[in-house]
Formats: structure tokens, C-alpha cells, sequence
């Protein structure tokens, strides 16, 4: 293994209001996206907002998965940082992608634990609803 770990971080545009604005959706997406990579759920919490929006964590054995939607924007920042080189976190953020019904996805895949990061643009994807 060349990397500790690979953290995308992924900003998602065009996603359908209601999921982004439904806390039990989002909670069971989250877990769902670390358990459809092949990762070990720890521990799970979530918040709802008032008067929209729902922020949460899936910690998993190999690191976690974070969520902040912004409804009134039809906006998801969203993080998946695995360790090691056995959990794919592309995996995880693809399915919270079709999940949340994006129509964009911006991401950059940044390894950690190399030394010096090297940014490179952001890699964007457009889909059709």
C-alpha cells in the first residue's frame, strides 16, 4: 500500500430536495453508502436542522462518511476517508450520488498519509434525472 488512505470529497448539485431534507433518509443512505463499499458501521449520528437541512457521520472501522445538506440549494457536501487500500470510498460516494439523485457531481480523490498533497482539479461529472 502506497497511501494510508483516500479521502473523496465530493460536492453534489442538483439532488432531490426532499431526501436532502429527510433525516431518516439520509442516516440510512449513509450507512447503506458504508455498507454497500464493504465497510464495518461503528457508530451513527445525525441531526436534523430547523428549519431544513440534516448533518451526520458514519464511523466505520476504516474512518468515516459525512454529510451537511442544504436543501434550499439542492446542495450535499459529503466526505468518505477510508484507511487502508481494502474499502473503495468511490464506492460509497457514487451510490450517496444516485441515491440523492444528483444531477452534478463535483470530487477530488486526495490520499492521505503521503506527505505533500497535490491538488489537482476537480473532476466533474454531469448526470441525466
Amino acid at each position: 500500500m502506497d497511501t494510508m488512505g483516500r479521502h473523496v470529497i465530493a460536492e453534489l448539485w442538483g439532488c432531490n430536495v426532499d431526501k436532502l431534507n429527510n433525516l431518516k433518509f439520509i442516516e440510512k443512505m449513509m450507512v447503506d453508502a458504508a455498507l454497500e463499499s464493504g465497510a464495518e458501521v461503528r457508530e451513527v449520528a445525525f441531526h436534523k436542522f430547523a428549519p431544513m437541512g440534516v448533518s451526520g457521520v458514519v464511523i466505520i472501522s476504516e474512518s468515516h462518511l459525512t454529510i451537511h445538506s442544504f436543501p434550499e440549494h439542492g446542495y450535499a457536501s459529503v466526505d468518505v476517508y477510508t484507511c487502508g487500500d481494502r474499502i473503495d470510498p468511490n464506492v460509497a460516494a457514487e451510490y450517496i450520488t444516485k441515491q440523492l439523485e444528483a444531477t452534478k457531481r463535483e470530487s477530488i480523490l486526495v490520499p492521505r498519509g503521503m506527505g505533500p498533497v497535490e491538488v489537482k482539479p476537480y473532476k466533474v461529472e454531469t448526470f441525466q434525472k
